[in-house]
């Protein structure tokens, strides 16, 4: 009886701390969305409140009212989100694959490379990609924002570390002794393996691409290609007056995607976390 009341009492405080946790980490979110539906006024006096107020219509025509249009930007980062996370996904995995399944010479020589440019953070080559980029016309481009990506030190490592473990040698030795060619091999068998790697790596590489600031800023001038973050940052700027509803409603709208491809892909990242409970 004494363990039983023991296991409750447990229990009852790990279901305490986790809604507790719960409602931590949603309280920021319903915060901003809360202040999205206020005016300038009200959140100057009132930082916080969890009651929704009745100005959602007049910051979105405020929103709507700035000399750039913010559909246009939400289009603008959705593509390049989508094109640098895709890319950045299956060329890294690709990478990794090549890593883990062949061995050649250099094989450690080319890791090492990796490691080492993981640790150049990209402010460091920014004048010069900025000045590669100016030379070749291609500045004001969305495509510039989307090819790099395709080189990921970061996935690549992610990528490699979560196949050695998990690929078998013998299932793609088996296809090539059935005469898959490389690339299916690597289409049918192991991207279907990297499915949990695949889906966290995608959530990171999504916000990060779409959270962009610095680059876009530095390669962008042209006010139909700007991006969400950049819009975002010009409404904290006015010389007028900062609105700060519209700013919080165009921080709203920035956030939604991010929560929408969370939803989409956390039950493969949870599938992921079953399965190598289940092989320990």
């Amino acid at each position: 009886m004494l363990k039983n009341k023991e296991n409750r009492v447990m229990k009852i405080v790990i279901y305490v701390v986790c809604i507790f946790l719960a409602v931590l980490s949603v309280l920021p979110f319903w915060i901003m969305i809360v202040n999205a539906t206020r005016s300038t006024t009200e959140i100057q006096q009132h930082a916080i409140s969890l009651i929704p107020s009745s100005y959602m219509m007049n910051n979105i025509k405020i929103l709507l009212g700035k000399s750039f249009n913010p559909a246009v930007g939400f289009a603008n980062s959705l593509i390049i989100s989508i094109g640098a996370t895709a890319l950045a996904i299956y060329f890294s995995s690709l990478t990794a694959y090549a890593q883990v399944a062949y061995n050649w010479k250099l094989r450690n020589v080319f890791f090492s490379f990796i490691m080492v440019v993981m640790m150049i953070p990209a402010q460091v080559t920014m004048i010069g990609f900025y000045q590669m980029v100016y030379k070749i016309h291609m500045t004001n481009r969305l495509s510039m924002l989307i090819l790099p990506a395709i080189a990921s030190p970061t996935m690549v490592f992610f990528m490699r570390q979560y196949l050695q473990p998990t690929l078998s040698m013998e299932i793609v030795q088996s296809a090539r002794i059935d005469g898959a060619k490389e690339f299916m091999i690597f289409n049918r068998i192991v991207l279907p393996i990297m499915k949990p790697a695949i889906a966290t790596q995608a959530i990171f590489s999504f916000v990060a691409s779409w959270n962009n600031l610095f680059t876009p800023l530095v390669l962008l001038t042209d006010q139909k290609k700007y991006t969400m973050p950049i819009m975002v940052s010009l409404l904290k700027g006015d010389i007028y007056k900062t609105e700060y509803g519209s700013v919080y409603m165009g921080l709203t709208l920035t956030v939604l995607p991010l929560i929408v491809v969370y939803l989409l892909l956390s039950k493969y990242i949870i599938a992921g976390v079953a399965l190598g409970g289940v092989k320990g």
